[in-house]
């Protein structure tokens, strides 16, 4: 289903002037965006941010038209987009040729066939990364939730995707270098319109973070690059591609993408992967029902990936975890030629900001839009729903090539904690994220995890 925007009458945006959203975004700028959403109801919104005046689609009908139909018009570009593109270049998170050089190189890498090759190797290093957690279980001593995510996160995805060539110990630099990034670039990334020469909060912590991670990667570049391997992995696709004349990358090209790679195939599933314990934990009913289903189908054994077809309720419960925290939450997009949009005329130039996370929380789109519901995510269900209603991964040219690694990789992990440990967080924390370029937990968490089965 989309829209025929030639068919649309001409009308204006709904405006939402600065004097009336000023205090809500310095209290905070992800709930004032979320009244605004709500507010709009899907119409296309027009935000006042004082130096920029953004579109904000919401309306699955939009999103599909930006993403996909009229894609070649709406580019990953402008202001909103400046503060990645600094960061990652000229990478497969850019646009235009070098996107599409970088796609066609990182592709082989993400087809089914390969993933699925890999699924094995997955399994193996996600069974050890999360036999690490039987240590502070037996001792009863909490763990933090979000680093020991990451930990396993960051353990599976070097082994399988990374071909084991980064090191304990540059892992052990570049792991806490994302963080700082993720966390002291929320000011520029929500004020990207703001000149370089005014300092910001965050700004010195993201000059010596990035300094670190170029330090680490540009030193994995130069070890090899010139002896990257046989394997099937993110290294050895980069380090053999070549230019469109015939010659070797330079290292800047393959640092930019390494970094693209390593932030977005540990981030989205550290943070996904974080959220979910909290949402077990208030929904006491769906936990229950996910151990049921995984020891009928794991029982004591380490999960593999044929033990996934069989656990349906496991894949719901993901889903409808990345409908609530969509780690990618915000994608900007500049238009480059006129067109109509929601039946507002856009001209060149003109920003547009996608939400997932605004989307995903309509009620014009979604029944009882914040309540955890893995039922929406059922067959039936989700054959009813518009394409662009749930989109956590984008959509269009543009989708996330990673989205099938992550979906194994979280069931996997998801099962494998919870056939071995039962978990319990120490306090309930606030279900609104802090708002940066990803979204994370306003607070840190703790839990106890208490072992069973083979672990008791």
């Amino acid at each position: 289903m989309s829209v025929d925007v030639g068919a649309v009458p001409v009308q204006k945006a709904k405006n939402f002037p600065l004097y009336r959203t000023v205090a809500g975004f310095v209290r905070d700028p992800l709930r004032q965006l979320e009244r605004i959403s709500t507010e709009g109801d899907g119409r296309l919104i027009r935000l006042d941010l004082g130096a920029s005046h953004p579109y904000l689609v919401t309306h699955p009908d939009h999103i599909q038209q930006v993403l996909r139909r009229e894609s070649e018009i709406f580019q990953r570009d402008g202001v909103f987009w400046r503060p990645l593109r600094e960061l990652m270049g000229d990478s497969i998170l850019s646009e235009g040729a070098e996107w599409e050089h970088s796609k066609r190189v990182l592709q082989p890498v993400f087809t089914t066939r390969n993933v699925n090759r890999l699924t094995g190797l997955m399994a193996e290093a996600i069974n050890d990364a999360v036999g690490k957690l039987e240590e502070p279980a037996r001792a009863g001593r909490p763990i933090d939730v979000l680093p020991e995510m990451s930990r396993i996160v960051n353990e599976t995805v070097i082994k399988v995707l990374f071909g084991d060539k980064i090191s304990p110990v540059e892992a052990n630099k570049l792991i806490p270098t994302f963080d700082q990034i993720a966390t002291s670039i929320s000011v520029r990334f929500l004020l990207p319109f703001l000149p370089r020469v005014l300092p910001m909060p965050g700004d010195r912590a993201f000059k010596d973070a990035v300094q670190v991670m170029d330090e680490v990667l540009f030193e994995l570049v130069a070890r090899y690059r010139e002896n990257p391997g046989d394997g099937s992995d993110i290294f050895t696709a980069l380090c053999q591609a070549r230019t469109e004349d015939g010659a070797p990358p330079d290292d800047k090209w393959i640092r930019d993408n390494l970094l693209a790679m390593f932030a977005t195939s540990t981030e989205t599933t550290t943070l996904a992967l974080t959220w979910l314990w909290p949402l077990l934990h208030d929904h006491p009913d769906v936990l229950d029902r996910l151990i049921g289903e995984i020891e009928d189908v794991v029982g004591d054994e380490p999960v593999r990936p044929d033990h996934l077809p069989r656990l349906p309720y496991v894949s719901q419960v993901v889903q409808e975890l990345l409908r609530l925290y969509p780690v990618g939450w915000m994608f900007p997009r500049m238009a480059t030629a006129p067109t109509i949009l929601g039946g507002v005329h856009i001209e060149p130039g003109d920003p547009v900001l996608i939400s997932p996370f605004l989307t995903h929380r309509l009620e014009s789109v979604w029944d009882r839009p914040l309540e955890f519901d893995p039922e929406r995510f059922t067959e039936e269900n989700s054959r009813k729903r518009h394409r662009y209603a749930y989109f956590p991964f984008g959509g269009g040219p543009h989708q996330c090539i990673g989205r099938h690694v992550f979906d194994v990789e979280a069931r996997m992990i998801l099962t494998s904690i919870l056939s071995r440990f039962r978990p319990a967080l120490s306090d309930a924390i606030p279900a609104m994220p802090r708002i940066g370029a990803t979204l994370r937990p306003r607070e840190s968490m703790e839990m106890t995890l208490t072992p069973v089965g083979r672990d008791a």
